[in-house]
């Protein structure tokens, strides 16, 4: 009788999966193959032309965004990039004591 109870029980819940899964499947599909929204291509364009231009600044003006500032990058100057070496060297000196006295406290 058990065995039957089972049996009865499994074939129910497999017929609720199946009819779970043919409803999201069709519900994808539904998705996918409806009618695409006219205003991605529209989209898709301004994209490429945006990627293929340079920003100018008197395209920010015209898109009334004029109080935005274009930063460029300059080239770095050597005070600064010494600096940032010295720190570097100090940084990574530090590290490598710290490195050697963990080492020597293990031991």
């Amino acid at each position: 009788m058990k065995q039957k109870a089972a049996l009865v029980v499994g074939a129910v819940a497999g017929a609720v999966t199946a009819l779970f899964l043919r409803e999201r499947r069709a519900a994808r599909e539904g998705l996918a193959g409806g009618v695409a929204d006219p205003r991605a291509a529209e989209l898709r364009e301004k994209l490429a032309q945006a990627r293929e231009g340079a920003a100018d600044e008197a395209d920010f003006e015209a898109a009334g965004m004029g109080a935005e500032t274009i930063v460029e990058d300059e080239p770095e100057d050597e005070e600064v990039a010494a600096a940032r070496r010295r720190v570097h060297e100090q940084g990574r000196a530090t590290a490598d004591e710290m490195r050697r006295s963990a080492e020597a406290e293990g031991e």
